[in-house]
C-alpha cells in the first residue's frame, strides 16, 4: 500500500461526527462536565471550599489523556488549596491507591505521577454514570440499549476495556523506542497518539512509515545489518515465512512468555498467520480482510439484493454502471505489480483456488503446513482462468482509470459516490466512516468476497504483525518485548480504534461496547470470522509469495491491458512462479 496522508486521520474527537466522535471524547469530555460543574457550584455556594482530592484527580487524568507528564508540583498547583493541605490531601491519595510514581531520572530524585488502573476504573463507571443520569434528567429514553451510556451493554459478555495503564517500570532503552512501520491509517493513528504512549512505557518513540513495497526492502536491509536499527518492525502478513527463513524476525518464544499475550483472544486466522513451522514470529497488531464494500442505500433503491456471488456482483456494477454521468459499478487493485497480484491471488480464492498446492481442510485449505518443502505453483488452472474471465469482465463496469488503481486510489472515489462497490481492506474505511460529507459514510454494507461457483464466501486476512528483528542488540530485546506487549494489548488497541483506526485484531476490542458504537465493521468482521469466512490461505506466507504476487501482478496486468490472453498470462506467471520457487 502507498503512503497516506496523516492529516485524514489527525483531527480532534470533538471535530468528528455521530457516535464516534462521542466515543472518542467519553472521558475528556466528563473531565469537562466535572469541571464546568465545580465551578458552578462554586459560584453559587461562595462559602464552598476547594475540593483538592477532586482537583488534582481531574487534573493528572487530563495531562494522563493527553500524554503529557505531569510532577507533584503541578497537581498541588491545581489544588485550589494552601501548600501544605494540598501535600496532605496528595498523599492520601497515593496511600489509597489512586495516584502512583514513577522515576524520572536514574537518580530517582525526580518522579512523575501517573493514575493508578483502580482510579482509571473508577473514572469510567464515574463517566458511565453522568451521562445516564443526564438522559434521566432530560427526559429522553435512550433509542437502544447500545446507546444507554457510555462503556455500558447489557450483553453480559461484553465488557469495557479500560485505557491503557503506564508500565511499573520505564523502559530503559538508550535514544528511546526505535520502531519501523507502514504508512497506514492504523499506524498513522499511533504516531497521532506518540506522546501518550512515550508516557506509557516511560521512554521516547521514534517511528519511520513507508509504502509496502519499501517497508519490506527496508526489513531485508535491515537483517543485513550486524545490529538492527529497530527495535520493533511492522511485518505483512505474507511475508511471515520469507522473514522467519532468512532470520529476519526473532521467533517471539524466544523473547517472552506468548501466554502473555493472551492468544485465545486473537481471531484465530490472525494469529495463526503470524506463525511458521509452528512458532509465532510476530503479535497481531492489524487484522484487516480485504471485504466488498457497498452503498446500502442505492441497492435499497434499486430493490437489489447484497451480492454474494460473482455473477451478482457483476449484475450489480452493470446496473449501477453509468460513465456517461461519471459514475462506475466497481472499484478494485488494478494497477501493475502489487496491487493487481494480491487482488488476482484474492480472486483465485473466491473461486476455490490456492495459488500452491496446499491441503484442502474444512472451510479452506491448510496454510499452516505452507513450510513444506513440496510446495509448487498451481497459477494455470481452470478455476484460475475462471477468475481471470471475471477481472475482465469488471474491468468492464470500472473506472476509466482503473488499471492505475491500487490500495487508496480504489476507496478515494467510493468515499466521494462516484462508484457503487469497491473492494478494499477495513483499514481503509475511514476514508468515508469518518467523513461526514462522503456520500457512503452511514449508507456502506460491508460482505466478504462473494464467490464463484466453486467457492465460497472469503473475506482474506491482511493486515500486520508486530515483530523483534533477530539482530536486535542483547540489552534492547526485553525492554522491546515489554513495549511490543503494550502496542498490541486489547487496551492499546481499542485506543487506535476510539481514535480512528478501523481494525481489531482481538475479538475483545471487537466486542466492546464503545467500539461496537463506532462503527459496523467491527461486529461484521466478527460474524464472518464466527463463520469461518476469515481466511489467510489465499496469501500463504511461503518465502517466495512477494515474489510471485508481483509476477502475478505483472502478467494479469498485459492481460488487462489487452496484449496478451488470460491462457497466455497464466502460462507464463506459472512458469516464472516455479522458477522462484526452485
Amino acid at each position: 500500500m502507498g503512503n497516506i496522508q496523516k492529516e485524514n486521520f489527525s483531527k480532534p474527537a470533538n471535530m468528528q461526527r455521530g457516535h464516534a466522535g462521542v466515543e472518542q471524547a467519553a472521558l475528556p469530555t466528563t473531565l469537562q462536565f466535572v469541571d464546568m460543574l465545580s465551578a458552578e457550584l462554586d459560584t453559587a455556594l461562595e462559602i464552598a471550599d476547594p475540593n483538592p482530592h477532586l482537583n488534582m484527580v481531574t487534573a493528572l487524568l487530563k495531562a494522563h489523556l493527553s500524554g503529557k507528564i505531569i510532577t507533584a508540583t503541578m497537581l498541588i498547583s491545581a489544588s485550589g488549596v494552601p501548600y501544605a493541605t494540598a501535600r496532605r490531601k496528595l498523599q492520601q491519595l497515593q496511600d489509597s491507591g489512586f495516584i502512583e510514581q514513577r522515576a524520572r531520572t536514574r537518580s530517582g530524585r525526580s518522579f512523575s505521577l501517573h493514575p493508578t488502573e483502580r482510579l482509571m476504573t473508577n473514572w469510567r463507571q464515574l463517566a458511565d454514570r453522568i451521562l445516564r443520569l443526564c438522559t434521566e434528567a432530560g427526559g429522553n429514553e435512550p433509542k437502544d440499549a447500545r446507546e444507554y451510556y457510555f462503556g455500558a451493554s447489557y450483553v453480559p459478555a461484553s465488557q469495557s476495556i479500560a485505557p491503557p495503564q503506564v508500565l511499573p517500570e520505564p523502559l530503559q532503552l538508550g535514544g528511546g523506542l526505535r520502531i519501523l512501520v507502514h504508512g497506514d491509517p492504523t499506524f498513522m493513528v499511533m504516531e497521532n497518539l506518540k506522546r501518550q504512549f512515550e508516557q506509557i512505557i516511560g521512554t521516547n518513540i521514534s517511528q519511520r512509515a513507508f509504502s509496502i513495497d519499501r517497508l519490506r526492502a527496508e526489513a531485508l536491509r535491515n537483517a543485513e545489518r550486524r545490529v538492527s536499527k529497530y527495535d520493533i518492525i511492522a511485518v505483512d502478513l505474507p511475508w511471515i515465512g520469507e522473514f522467519a527463513e532468512k532470520g529476519v524476525l526473532m521467533p517471539l518464544d524466544e523473547c517472552l512468555d506468548t501466554d502473555r499475550l493472551d492468544p485465545p483472544d486473537f481471531h484465530t486466522a490472525g494469529w495463526m498467520a503470524a506463525h511458521w513451522g509452528g512458532r509465532p514470529y510476530g503479535v497481531p497488531s492489524q487484522t484487516t480482510p480485504e471485504l466488498l464494500f457497498y452503498r446500502k442505500d442505492l441497492f435499497a433503491e434499486a430493490g437489489l439484493e447484497p451480492p454474494d456471488t460473482t455473477d451478482s456482483l457483476i449484475k450489480a456494477a452493470r446496473y449501477f454502471h453509468a460513465p456517461r454521468r461519471g459514475y462506475y459499478g466497481i472499484a478494485w487493485n488494478a494497477a501493475r505489480g502489487t496491487a493487481l497480484g494480491h487482488q488476482f491471488l484474492m480472486t483465485c480464492a473466491d473461486f476455490g483456488q490456492p495459488i500452491v498446492n496446499l491441503e484442502a481442510i474444512a472451510g479452506g485449505f491448510a496454510a499452516d503446513t505452507a513450510h513444506r518443502r513440496d510446495i509448487v505453483a498451481t497459477i494455470d488452472t481452470p478455476l484460475a482462468l475462471d477468475a481471470c474471465e471475471f477481472l475482465l469482465s469488471l474491468l468492464e463496469f470500472s473506472p476509466p482509470d482503473i488499471l492505475s488503481m491500487s490500495w487508496y486510489e480504489r476507496i478515494r472515489p467510493y468515499a466521494a459516490g462516484k462508484i457503487a462497490m469497491a473492494y478494499g481492506y477495513t483499514l481503509l474505511a475511514p476514508y468515508f466512516e469518518r467523513d461526514p460529507s462522503s456520500p457512503a459514510n452511514g449508507n456502506t454494507g460491508y460482505l466478504p468476497h462473494p464467490a464463484g461457483p466453486e467457492g465460497q464466501p472469503v473475506a482474506t486476512v491482511g493486515g500486520y504483525v508486530m515483530g523483534i528483528p533477530a539482530n536486535i542488540a542483547p540489552e534492547r530485546r526485553a525492554a522491546a518485548a515489554e513495549a511490543l506487549i503494550a502496542f498490541t494489548s486489547p487496551e492499546a488497541q481499542k485506543l487506535y480504534v476510539l481514535n480512528g483506526s478501523r481494525t481489531a485484531p482481538r475479538y475483545s476490542v471487537g466486542a466492546d461496547p464503545e467500539v461496537r458504537r463506532i462503527s459496523p465493521i467491527f461486529e461484521a468482521v466478527d460474524a464472518m470470522s464466527l463463520r469461518d469466512e476469515l481466511q489467510y490461505w489465499p496469501r500463504p506466507p511461503i518465502p517466495q509469495i512477494a515474489e510471485i504476487i508481483e509476477i502475478c501482478g505483472q502478467e494479469l496486468h498485459d492481460m488487462l491491458r489487452g496484449t496478451s490472453s488470460p491462457r497466455d498470462a497464466l502460462k507464463r506467471a506459472q512458469s516464472r512462479a516455479e522458477l522462484a520457487l526452485k
